[in-house]
């Protein structure tokens, strides 16, 4: 599994570098526009998805910011979000290539922001859903990029790999 999950720490980063170099081509108006996407708008998303990804790695680690609603706005703006994805971005890459099996097979245990009630489950299936919450969101991020007008981005995993070549093939 750990093979598996830097991978995704890796294509995280380069999806979110893809997803950040459209967003940055916006307006204001359009990149806060209201899609009807779950946070709204891109920018919404996007800043759900940083919250979301500290919340977790806060869990996971112990360290890092602390948030209380998966809905915050902590950036003003795109450049202020942008850096905040990029720092931990790296904060994840350096996390995941510190675990090791034996960690990914234990336990973890938090109490949930939306419930009171702690919970204890084992970290991989946590670490399987971090990554997939990012991924699930990113659609979500590049439905609004397609109603905005940009371009399709190619942001499926097996793009990420063929780019990689033989590392994660």
């Amino acid at each position: 599994m750990l093979e598996t999950f830097r991978m995704f720490a890796a294509y995280n980063q380069w999806a979110n570098d893809l997803v950040y170099a459209a967003a940055n081509e916006l307006s204001p108006e359009d990149l806060n526009r209201d899609l009807g996407a779950f946070f709204g708008s891109l920018f919404g998303t996007l800043t759900h998805i940083l919250v979301a990804d500290r919340v977790w790695l806060r869990r996971f680690t112990g360290e890092g910011p602390k948030h209380t609603a998966l809905n915050e706005k902590p950036f003003a703006t795109l450049a202020e979000l942008e850096a905040a994805r990029i720092e931990e971005d790296r904060r994840i890459i350096a996390w995941i290539g510190e675990l090791t099996e034996d960690e990914i097979r234990g336990p973890i245990s938090y109490t949930p922001i939306t419930t009171p009630t702690p919970i204890t489950h084992r970290l991989g299936p946590a670490i399987s859903h971090f990554f997939n919450h990012q991924t699930h969101h990113r659609g979500q991020a590049h439905m609004c990029l397609t109603a905005l007008g940009k371009p399709s981005l190619s942001l499926d995993l097996i793009y990420f790999q063929r780019l990689q070549g033989d590392r994660w093939l």
